[in-house]
């Protein structure tokens, strides 16, 4: 079940009751006793170790994989793209971009308007780093129109939810079709059929209800604790072009990244020329956001003449306040990491496996609790995709749609509900200003709603090209 070597295996439904409880008594550690998130997770994660038979000498080790795992995608992204915000917050570029977006849309009309460029940028950039760039423009927006900040942040957030989820070139379902055999260019048009639908049942009308539900004030994070002289010293009122080019610099590089990956796969260029992993190497998401916190530097402050010192405080003023969204995010990666580590996503997979559901439905089924189980929405993607493999590969008559809709069924899944074990939870949570109740709520709720409409998008998708067939 794993290749972590327990004192003790406990059969499927212990590990199920394990990981329920150890949820049970995070949530009561958090909610009932006020405990820091951080602590709770921590001390949550040990004593789920033990009880899964985890070897003394192996807890600690277990523990900082799961959390050094997270970190290393997540910390990077969340300062570098902090330090970005920060700039465009402080500069005055974020609320020169919201005046414009409200002129051209109407005040009606701007959470609209984020969740459309968030569906945008959602295509090519990861969901932790979308959502960290347009915060500054999110937050810009619900300070000049007021309300509950979720009415803006909440159809922003899914729309990058959907599509990394959805879409290739996201890990997720590049490596679900690569398992099923299923082509990536069909999956994306697919994917895109039931991205948008998706994103306008659960951002716009989900959340518009959110929005009008829990109002929230807008979180100071990016602000941070300068003094007021080296706030109106940074100010420089960039123009809506120069604004708008500083958020597309990291959506091109990490386009020409992928772009470069799908010319690979359609043999158009090699990854084994030099100039070709060149390239790819601009467009690795943390080499393209410290490129454009560089660019912002100077576009913002060197050439204007701001002395650097004012520079190094306003950028060093960032990371302060995101510390404890990152500690947190990497200790939900722990938690998650350590349940993984005991073989519960495999072993209740397994047994769902041999229920007797009908392929897209077992696929479905099996993504959505392991995705429950252990958090990582990757993990259970993959995880489903490779245990309905071999019943795909025997079924030979599917067709290029139904094996499309084989991958975006197991996608749907594998958003299912994210909780307290998904490093993601925390980051919305902390971000938005939420408590873990609130979170529970809204997040975990979008989410479920998430994979509902997702699968039921992937069974007509399956059902039509059974039809055509």
């Amino acid at each position: 079940m794993t290749d972590l070597e327990l004192t003790w295996e406990l059969p499927t439904a212990g590990l199920l009751g394990l990981a329920a409880a150890a949820v049970a008594v995070l949530l009561v550690l958090i909610i009932g006793a006020r405990v820091h998130a951080f602590l709770a997770l921590v001390l949550v994660s040990a004593l789920t170790a033990l009880a899964a038979g985890v070897p003394f000498e192996a807890v600690v080790p277990t523990m900082l994989s799961g959390f050094g795992g997270t970190l290393a995608s997540v910390a990077l992204l969340v300062g570098l793209g902090a330090m970005l915000g920060r700039m465009l917050e402080l500069s005055g570029g974020a609320q020169v971009l919201t005046d414009a977006l409200v002129q051209r849309f109407g005040e009606d009309r701007a959470p609209l308007a984020l969740g459309i460029a968030s569906l945008l940028m959602g295509f090519p950039i990861f969901f932790d780093a979308g959502l960290v760039v347009m915060l500054p423009i999110i937050f810009a927006v619900a300070r000049r129109l007021g309300g509950s900040v979720l009415t803006y942040a909440f159809p922003a957030a899914v729309a990058f939810s959907v599509m990394h989820i959805f879409v290739p070139p996201h890990p997720g379902p590049v490596a679900a079709s690569g398992l099923l055999g299923a082509d990536v260019g069909l999956v994306v048009i697919l994917g895109l059929l039931i991205a948008v639908p998706a994103w306008v049942i659960v951002g716009r009308i989900f959340g518009g209800w959110v929005g009008r539900t829990y109002d929230l004030p807008v979180p100071e994070i990016l602000r941070g604790s300068d003094h007021d002289e080296d706030a109106a010293a940074f100010r420089s009122d960039p123009t809506v072009g120069t604004t708008l080019s500083l958020l597309a610099l990291p959506l091109v590089l990490i386009f020409l990244n992928t772009g470069l990956n799908a010319l690979a796969t359609a043999e158009v260029v090699s990854l084994e020329d030099g100039w070709v992993r060149g390239l790819r190497l601009l467009g690795e998401t943390p080499v393209a956001l410290l490129i454009t916190v560089f660019v912002a530097m100077y576009v913002l402050a060197w050439r204007r003449g701001r002395d650097r010192g004012l520079v190094d405080r306003v950028v060093d003023g960032a990371l302060g306040p995101i510390c404890a969204i990152v500690l947190i995010t990497g200790a939900g990666g722990m938690f998650g990491g350590v349940l993984r580590a005991t073989g519960i996503g495999g072993a209740i997979a397994e047994s769902l496996e041999s229920l007797g559901l009908p392929l897209i439905v077992a696929g479905f089924v099996i993504a959505a609790i392991v995705r429950i189980a252990q958090g990582s929405a990757t993990v259970a993607l993959t995880t489903a995709a490779a245990l309905v493999q071999p019943a795909v590969q025997a079924a030979t008559d599917l067709n290029a749609g139904q094996l499309a809709a084989m991958v975006l069924a197991l996608a749907a899944g594998s958003v299912f509900a994210g909780h307290v074990n998904d490093s993601g939870f925390w980051l919305v949570s902390r971000f938005f200003g939420m408590d873990t109740a609130t979170t529970l709520k809204t997040w975990t709720v979008g989410q479920a709603l998430i994979g509902v409409v997702g699968f039921v998008g992937a069974l007509a998708i399956y059902g039509v090209a059974a039809g055509i067939a």
